[in-house]
């Protein structure tokens, strides 16, 4: 995608428009760069259709494109496109369709919707494996260093599991973004920048004040990191390093069925959700503590009760 010439002035221009909005709305290097390159695919798809500007585009252009990539081979390996990459490419068309709305004021329907197909069984840990997690982040450690990744640890539990947080939104937690006389977590940077408030527990709330005041100066190199979770070297932690911080919890449980699981940040989430749901709270309210769009994102957590 990225060798493609549009030899199109004003379609060079939304190309670049479009990936500067993606930019000043947040979205990351990666998915900015991932989103431009599908739109100049589809620019230049145009093109060869003989659509020339902008005011030429129309709903049969959306399903056209659809049809060409969901037969076009994989130049590198050979075969049909993947599903997953066919659905990246609406998406990214999805947020270009708003970005002409944002942009022009007109809306065009695209009537082509991302495709639904068999993902991985979600994986939910019981209510004692995550208490048995907490309890590792209890024992006594020899350094003052060490005790302090333990009680980030706890933290990493209570930001994933105890308040339900996505990966990302849990990695862009700030300190000023947690109240804890009102014990309130403010998510500014939710799924689709969507913001919430989520309710912080009294324990929840004990676990990261202890950290907060007691450990995370401790990790610090400077005192003006804002980030909730600061590595070893000082540094703002990433998803990766907390996920590996979790495998490493788990090891340490020495419980053979837990280290059986396939276990993210994202399954403590799943996790919570699923115990909410077994503890009796109404799947409203569990949709709006998770921060879906729409209830059906929320029920496939009824399927899951069943099994557990």
């Amino acid at each position: 995608m990225k060798k493609l010439k549009l030899n199109n002035a004003g379609f060079e221009y939304l190309e670049l428009a479009f990936t500067e909005w993606l930019d000043i709305l947040g979205y990351n290097k990666g998915t900015v760069y991932t989103m431009g390159a599908v739109v100049r695919e589809f620019l230049y798809f145009l093109t060869s259709r003989s659509v020339v500007h902008i005011s030429q585009l129309d709903t049969p252009h959306f399903k056209q494109y659809y049809q060409y990539i969901s037969t076009r081979s994989n130049q590198r390996k050979g075969g049909a496109l993947s599903l997953n990459y066919i659905n990246k490419h609406i998406q990214a068309l999805e947020k270009f369709n708003e970005f002409l709305t944002h942009k022009t004021g007109t809306s065009i329907t695209m009537n082509v919707r991302q495709i639904k197909y068999n993902t991985k069984p979600i994986t939910v840990l019981t209510q004692a494996e995550i208490k048995q997690l907490f309890t590792l982040t209890q024992q006594d450690r020899i350094t003052e260093r060490e005790t302090a990744l333990q009680s980030r640890d706890a933290v990493i539990l209570v930001i994933y599991y105890s308040c339900g947080l996505r990966r990302n939104e849990g990695v862009h937690i700030e300190l000023n973004d947690i109240n804890l006389d009102t014990r309130i977590l403010h998510v500014r940077k939710g799924k689709k920048y969507k913001e919430r408030l989520v309710p912080i527990s009294q324990h929840s709330a004990k676990i990261l004040e202890d950290y907060i005041y007691n450990h995370r100066p401790i990790l610090l190199k400077s005192n003006t990191e804002s980030r909730l979770f600061v590595s070893y070297y000082g540094k703002p932690c990433t998803g990766g390093t907390l996920y590996r911080c979790l495998q490493k919890l788990i090891y340490r449980s020495e419980n053979p069925e837990l280290a059986e699981k396939e276990v993210g940040l994202h399954t403590l989430r799943h996790s919570i959700a699923t115990h909410l749901l077994q503890n009796g709270m109404e799947l409203q309210k569990i949709q709006r503590f998770l921060g879906h769009s729409s209830l059906e994102s929320t029920q496939i957590y009824t399927h899951l009760t069943e099994e557990v």
